[in-house]
């Protein structure tokens, strides 16, 4: 079928008009003269029974009344007439909650349900609402080479995609044996889902292929293993037309806060290192993962921020 661009209404809007709104987080609706669909940020893919009645309320009210759920956790209420756009931001900002995520800047922050899921090893809620708070809100006037995407995973299933994403934190628990209270029983073994946990000498034994999952921790009922509780860092994941899988860092972060600041330095590390159009992946690819890492781990980019961020891109 030959494409006709006939085939829908011609838009009513002015060129400028459309883009300023679309940096708002509001996206034309191509089969219409003058409608956009708004994204509604939900800051960690999860919100309130009120917030859920303001949006159906603004969707009724501005739009059409539906509402599209959309791949990144925002809530998309369609169909918004060009004037009604104003009137629909101050509804939303008496509910506490704003539009947006578009443009070349950190995008709204995905998360799995963590701590909430049988698997789940970190609170990816929590972890998620402080990453918006600092880096979508606090870094939301940074203009970085391109869109620079975040998804928090609770465990190593990578039900968000966390690398496919520019940065993506996994939630992870390093097994420690306890010789003393380990029988040798096997359980350990049985529960690994990579097969990769092993006895020697009658004893629990693992691998550097471990991911980190934890089953075989939960699986030793008798205190053999213990576990260290940590997170882990994948960069430069992308997903589309081009997609690339993050690398994961060879670090264990212990910490939130330790995470928190090796985010901030990969924000950092784009917009000073990254090329103008280029996605975080290719950054990563172009300067190799040793020295990526090396920026992450240091505080060279933490010492430097100032003088990035007044960086004209």
């Amino acid at each position: 079928m030959k494409y006709d661009a006939a085939m829908y209404p011609k838009c009513t809007v002015s060129p400028a008009d459309v883009n300023r709104v679309k940096g708002l987080g509001f996206l034309r609706d191509k089969t219409t003269a003058d409608r956009f669909n708004a994204r509604v940020i939900t800051r960690n893919g999860k919100i309130t029974a009120d917030e859920m009645y303001a949006i159906a309320d603004a969707a009724r009210q501005f739009g059409t009344g539906e509402v599209a759920f959309t791949t990144r956790q925002t809530a998309e209420v369609q169909g918004i007439p060009f004037e009604n756009i104003q009137l629909f931001c101050i509804f939303l900002e008496k509910h506490g909650l704003q539009v947006g995520g578009t443009g070349p800047r950190v995008r709204p922050v995905v998360s799995c349900k963590g701590t909430t899921c049988v698997f789940g090893l970190i609170d990816t809620y929590s972890l998620s609402q402080k990453i918006h708070e600092l880096y979508y809100v606090g870094y939301h006037a940074v203009k970085l080479p391109h869109k620079f995407k975040i998804a928090v995973g609770g465990c190593p299933n990578n039900c968000v995609k966390p690398d496919l994403n520019d940065v993506g934190v996994v939630g992870a628990w390093k097994p420690l044996l306890n010789a003393e209270l380990c029988a040798g029983c096997g359980a350990c073994v049985t529960a690994c889902p990579l097969h990769v946990a092993t006895l020697k000498d009658g004893q629990f034994a693992n691998t550097k292929d471990c991911n980190k999952c934890g089953r075989c921790v939960r699986a030793c009922k008798l205190g053999g293993l213990e576990y260290q509780p940590g997170y882990r860092l994948s960069l430069g994941g992308r997903w589309g037309k081009l997609a690339a899988r993050g690398q994961f860092l060879q670090h264990l972060f212990e910490s939130e806060e330790e995470v928190l600041a090796a985010v901030e330095k990969a924000i950092l590390l784009f917009r000073d290192k990254g090329l103008a159009g280029e996605r975080f992946a290719d950054t990563v690819g172009r300067l190799g993962m040793e020295e990526v890492e090396r920026l992450i781990l240091s505080n060279e980019l933490l010492e430097r921020k100032a003088e990035i961020l007044e960086k004209t891109l």
